[in-house]
């Protein structure tokens, strides 16, 4: 009996979002046995590609655009889904299970999954300026390189994991960069002063100047084109491009007269369920995790994979809660850091293996006794060998005070 002959299985699967994650919910019903009928809903004209290279490989020309793509051609075509592209969904009516599309579309579906991600921030005041840049899709990433191949002196704005990676690739570019944001040090918010520390360094020692601890009040102009960065105080960093890297916002709005439950994303329960026959997948999911007892939302690649492969079971019939320990890396100059599991600010934080001052370590992070995150500065062996403690902390009770 196939998994179509399956009462639980629906005859129709809508997945709103040609990302890495809808993609791989699709890869993954094929390869359950789903025979379903499936559509995939973009909003960009591009086939699905993958994010992470675009602000590494893709910005800096080591690759060539195409090479981003997820699959080849004959690969989606083998899928027998339909794709649906460069049409974005409007609204979601959710007792139908029916989405509308910009061009008037109606797709009525038995399953949907949303997958539409998330959308970059951007300063007040600066979506018409000449000169100011975003860098959350193919055409963004292509638009920024074309600014950078002109010498362009660049402000990247936001010290996070985006902006320290932008930065990086820009100044191997060899192009004037400064990196300003309200934080004390380079993806302070995500590894902690021990790791964000040494970043800071890496970064200064490769030319790039740090104008951090200091919050971005605004840009300056001439003639609609961008000319500065203002800093609380009213310094301004001159700049003949700026790239806005300060977070990103679930792409929600379209679902704004569904009734679905919208709180920093999607709200879903354990099995990534956001109502009857709806689901949710990738960095547009806050789901219940049964594991830590409350929400999550994860804007990482791995994250969309799992969790996708996660939802394609659920809607084949699966009953299982979704608990990953996370992952993540980030490739900056000639360091590669992978971090498993939580790194909350308030964790205790020690090296375990190698050697911090060599930039070659696995550093351990710790609440209440317990390990919830490892961090691997080009140790990634290493540091995956210690993700069974980050299971082993999940696994036990936190202490009561």
């Amino acid at each position: 009996m196939s998994i179509e002959d399956d009462v639980r299985a629906p005859a129709h699967v809508l997945v709103v979002g040609a990302s890495a994650s809808g993609l791989t919910t699709v890869e993954t019903l094929r390869r359950k046995g789903y025979e379903g009928r499936i559509t995939v809903l973009g909003d960009e004209p591009h086939p699905p590609y993958d994010r992470p290279p675009l602000s590494k490989q893709v910005l800096s020309g080591a690759w060539e655009p195409e090479r981003a793509a997820l699959r080849t051609q004959d690969l989606l075509s083998a899928l027998d889904a339909e794709f649906v592209l460069g049409d974005p969904a409007v609204a979601l009516d959710p007792a139908t299970r029916s989405v509308r599309t910009r061009s008037g579309r109606e797709l009525p579906a038995d399953a949907v999954v949303i997958a539409t991600g998330v959308r970059a921030r951007r300063l007040p005041g600066s979506q018409d300026l000449a000169g100011v840049h975003v860098l959350r899709t193919l055409d963004d990433a292509l638009a920024l390189r074309t600014e950078l191949l002109a010498g362009a002196r660049l402000v990247v704005v936001g010290e996070g994991v985006l902006g320290s990676e932008i930065a990086a690739t820009a100044r191997t570019l060899g192009l004037d960069v400064t990196l300003a944001g309200p934080l004390s040090a380079p993806m302070a918010l995500q590894v902690g002063p021990l790791v964000s520390g040494a970043l800071a360094e890496l970064h200064t020692e490769r030319g790039v100047r740090l104008r951090l601890g200091n919050a971005v009040v605004g840009l300056t102009d001439r003639d609609g084109r961008v000319t500065g960065v203002r800093l609380a105080g009213d310094e301004v960093l001159p700049a003949d491009a700026v790239v806005v890297a300060i977070g990103a916002t679930p792409a929600t709005e379209w679902l704004a007269d569904s009734g679905l439950e919208l709180d920093n994303g999607v709200v879903c329960d354990s099995r990534c369920r956001a109502g009857e026959g709806i689901y949710a997948v990738g960095d547009v999911a806050r789901w219940h995790h049964e594991s830590l007892g409350r929400l999550v939302r994860l804007e990482n690649r791995t994250n969309a994979t799992e969790q996708a492969m996660a939802v394609a079971g659920q809607i084949l019939g699966d009953d299982r809660p979704y608990a990953p320990v996370p992952y993540f890396w980030t490739d900056q100059y000639d360091a590669k850091l992978q971090v498993h599991g939580f790194l909350p600010p308030e964790a205790e934080v020690d090296v375990v293996e190698g050697d911090l001052t060599a930039r070659r370590f696995v550093a351990r992070y710790r609440v209440d006794g317990r390990v919830t995150g490892v961090l691997g500065w080009n140790m990634p062996k290493q540091a995956r060998l210690r993700r069974q403690e980050i299971v082993d902390g999940l696994d036990t009770p936190a202490p009561t005070h």
